[in-house]
């Protein structure tokens, strides 16, 4: 490969995994904005189309360090092409669904392939350019993923309004596949051992398991309302239809916004990037519980909600690249499996809270799940001193 192809290589493989992290993104949450349309055309409730988040979320939590261990030693080319053939491959299953179990499982083979690209994506994409840039390119990472909520969902579940719910899964097998050419052809194959990320700058075991419990205890509670936003809008914000389509664009617009402004701060002050984050998500939800049924209020709450839901995950990623203890590609596979058992017990618990509290209750469950995310992060930082930083 000649220099020329070399200086633009490392932002094109960016950009691939950027789109490959819009397309997971967008297919892990899409079912939020079609629980509706996807329960009744296959005659299931709307909390056992619920269960397609967390049926998702458990697969990552379970699969994502045992994989990641399995395909420690093969190049993160082969890796990732065949993740991303997963990808298509699922996407074009769910597309053709035509019962509950066939999506489900779909959706599962989906979540195996997102298991181990969140692990392996973030020391290929770092190591493509200089240190000194790391936590802009989380960042930017990090924007891609959060345009599925301003862009992907919203565009998917109107697309899904429009047509049918199976018509914006299927538009994923071609995002998919478009990554899946760029990195066959443009990332180079070498050993994962040898890459420029492959270990952390300074290992703490303290800092590595502080964080894993603050991520995994905000994305619960996160998702214990999170997963029925569209229902808790309609029934306690009194929002017609209408204003709740243009409310979650509102609530990706300020996820992606949350994004931007901390992934400009991150490299300079991470422990800062997190707290506030988690605490941002806290006083969200709460204040959506106590004054949702006030619709300016309810506004306000949800764009600080949104705004701290992308921070947060984007926040402990670049926290595994300074603290890991081993390899960072294990690290940041359990950090995402952390996460995505959070996502897993948030959408179960507010599937059992919704039918006793409703909407509104789910959103105080999430907020004191959030809550004791914040104390995590605290006891943390007390037991570590000030010559910690997470």
């Amino acid at each position: 490969m000649d220099g020329g192809t070399a200086r633009w290589r490392g932002p094109a493989v960016l950009a691939a995994l950027m789109l490959a992290a819009f397309t997971f993104n967008t297919a892990e949450n899409l079912p939020v904005g079609l629980l509706e349309l996807i329960s009744a055309d296959l005659r299931v409730s709307l909390s056992a189309a619920g269960l397609l988040v967390t049926g998702y979320g458990v697969t990552v939590a379970v699969a994502s360090v045992p994989i990641a261990h399995a395909v420690r030693a093969v190049p993160r080319r082969h890796v990732l092409t065949g993740l991303l053939a997963a990808l298509v491959v699922s996407s074009l299953v769910a597309a053709l669904a035509t019962s509950y179990w066939q999506l489900l499982g779909a959706r599962l083979l989906t979540a195996l392939a997102q298991a181990l690209f969140w692990a392996v994506m973030g020391p290929v994409a770092v190591g493509l350019f200089a240190p000194e840039v790391r936590g802009r390119v989380v960042g930017a990472l990090s924007v891609a993923g959060s345009l599925a909520l301003v862009l992907g969902v919203p565009a998917g579940t109107w697309l899904g309004q429009q047509s049918h719910w199976q018509a914006p899964v299927a538009l994923l097998a071609a995002l998919g596949f478009v990554s899946l050419v760029t990195i066959a052809v443009l990332l180079p194959t070498s050993r994962p051992e040898e890459e420029p990320a492959a270990y952390a700058t300074g290992p703490d075991i303290r800092r590595f398991w502080t964080v894993l419990a603050t991520g995994a205890l905000s994305a619960a509670g996160a998702f214990t309302g999170y997963t029925y936003i569209v229902t808790f809008l309609g029934e306690v914000g009194g929002f017609s239809p209408g204003t709740v389509s243009v409310l979650f664009v509102g609530f990706g617009v300020a996820c992606l916004a949350g994004v931007g402004v901390t992934g400009a701060f991150l490299d300079r002050f991470p422990q800062s990037a997190l707290a506030a984050a988690v605490a941002t998500q806290a006083a969200g939800m709460l204040g959506l519980y106590a004054l949702g049924a006030h619709q300016a209020a309810a506004v306000a709450c949800l764009m600080l909600m949104g705004g701290a839901l992308g921070p947060v995950f984007m926040a402990t990623q670049n926290a595994m690249l300074h603290c890991a203890p081993g390899r960072t590609d294990i690290a940041l596979a359990a950090n995402s499996g952390a996460y995505n058992a959070g996502i897993a017990g948030g959408a179960a618990l507010g599937a059992l809270v919704l039918p006793l509290a409703g909407a509104r209750g789910t959103f105080l469950a999430g907020g004191l799940l959030t809550a004791a995310s914040c104390a995590v992060l605290l006891g943390g930082r007390l037991l570590g001193g000030h010559r910690h930083r997470l």
